[in-house]
């Protein structure tokens, strides 16, 4: 029996093909083991939407190789489609498999022999609708994330993954819900739909929204929750559903923002103006009770001068968040951004996204302060040796317990007593309710 390791840096999109890639693995016979220095075959599941992410993907290549020159190693997705060329110069690499072939890793390394050179698989995607053979099902997790949707048509001018990832295309209807059904089956309560752009998921004359609706169906799913998605694509139905309860939905919306300028989005391709942004947030959460809301922020884009950030600092500290994504600039080649002027200061950059985030985590820390007080339910996620549970409500609030016996994938009654921060950020502390009946309050239900 041969031993494959994974690392997965980046999106959920690459945490959801990992985990088909584990059950693809299993059924050729394979064991999947934690540590790489213990594998026949080490396989970087690589980023390359910051140029930082990409420096780490290869940093971690060069390491075990360092330590392990014998291991097989493979190198794919989305650094490997776009830099395929920097990646072959990394002295014992074996494999680089591009985002359309990664899923046909199994088949590819039909045994873990080492290379004299890097064997390259690049294809070109079509925009076909597709399926994936395989479930995801990952039981140290108690989400299970479920790909929908791949590649991009929007050609943002800071992103790479139209390049990385291709044309915008969806997975077949009757094949997601094959893999919702065994995702549940296999004990997961929550699944999260992720795509590249996953509101613009159709297949025939079904939408986003039909689709998370027969999700919600599934017999045995608690929660469904949508990943990031970009605001123009949210179908109104979505919201009301979210308001009405009538779905299994997550009141939980990740919308990106990138910028809090109009000018600033200008420049980047966005296909919103700051006041459309706020409107439909505001909108939601006038609608959905203890809506959560996410989203991402770039700071340090080229032209973003001290007023442009003040607005987008403006607008942070004008909601209550469950969580911000504050991202550098990260030039990335063939982008449009790439040769744009005005380029600002690095130093400046940090100064811009330590503060941003500072007031981030000041209004994060108001919303899970609204919580105090109430009861609320947890999906619980991990739980330490000492006994500490640690999940989430389903409007994303972390919430950290010490519920007698609890296992990852129940789901306890809490009575959220204190805000506390953490190297992992902001979460709520509380004790369990010892009586099962007692009433939580609407946050604490996603349907």
């Amino acid at each position: 029996m041969y031993r494959v390791a994974f690392d997965t840096f980046g999106c959920r999109l690459n945490q959801a093909e990992t985990a088909v890639l584990h059950d693809r693995f299993r059924a050729r016979g394979w064991e999947v083991v934690d540590d790489p220095l213990h594998a026949d075959l080490f396989v970087v599941n690589t980023c390359t939407l910051t140029g930082q992410a990409a420096a780490r993907c290869r940093r971690r290549i060069r390491s075990v190789l360092r330590r392990s020159p014998g291991t097989c190693v493979a190198a794919i997705g989305c650094d490997a489609q776009t830099h395929a060329e920097t990646l072959a110069r990394i002295d014992g690499l074996d494999y680089i498999v591009g985002t359309t072939d990664k899923l046909r890793l199994p088949e590819i390394v039909d045994e873990p022999i080492k290379q004299p050179r890097p064997r390259v698989f690049l294809s070109r995607p079509a925009r076909d609708t597709f399926t994936i053979d395989g479930v995801g099902a990952s039981p140290a997790h108690a989400r299970a994330n479920i790909k929908v949707q791949e590649g991009c048509d929007f050609v943002c001018a800071f992103c790479l993954i139209p390049r990385s990832r291709g044309p915008a295309r969806s997975r077949a209807y009757d094949d997601v819900l094959r893999e919702a059904r065994a995702l549940v089956a296999a004990g997961h309560r929550e699944l999260v739909v992720t795509g590249v752009n996953v509101g613009t998921w159709r297949d025939g004359r079904r939408r986003l929204y039909d689709l998370l609706a027969a999700m919600s169906d599934v017999d045995g799913i608690e929660r469904v929750r949508i990943s990031s998605i970009e605001p123009t694509t949210i179908d109104p139905r979505i919201v009301g559903a979210m308001e009405r309860r009538s779905l299994r939905l997550c009141p939980y919306l990740h919308v990106p923002l990138q910028s809090g300028d109009d000018g600033v989005l200008t420049r980047m391709r966005r296909r919103y103006g700051v006041s459309q942004w706020r409107a439909f947030i505001d909108d939601a959460l006038s609608r959905v009770p203890d809506l959560g809301i996410g989203t991402d922020v770039i700071v340090g884009f080229p032209g973003e001068d001290d007023a442009a950030f003040e607005n987008t600092l403006r607008l942070i500290s004008d909601y209550a968040w469950a969580n911000v994504h504050v991202f550098p600039f990260s030039p990335r080649p063939r982008t449009s951004a790439f040769t744009m002027p005005d380029r600002v200061d690095p130093a400046r950059i940090r100064d811009r996204g330590a503060r941003l985030r500072r007031r981030a985590r000041s209004r994060q820390a108001d919303f899970v302060g609204a919580h105090v007080g109430r009861v609320v339910d947890v999906l619980v996620e991990r739980v330490a040796p000492d006994g500490r549970a640690v999940g989430h409500t389903p409007n994303y609030v972390r919430v950290s317990t010490r519920p007698p016996g609890a296992r990852p994938n129940d789901v306890v009654r809490v009575r959220v007593d204190a805000v506390v921060v953490d190297g992992d950020g902001v979460a709520a502390r509380g004790d369990p309710v010892p009586d099962a009946s007692a009433p939580a309050s609407a946050v604490s239900t996603g349907a």
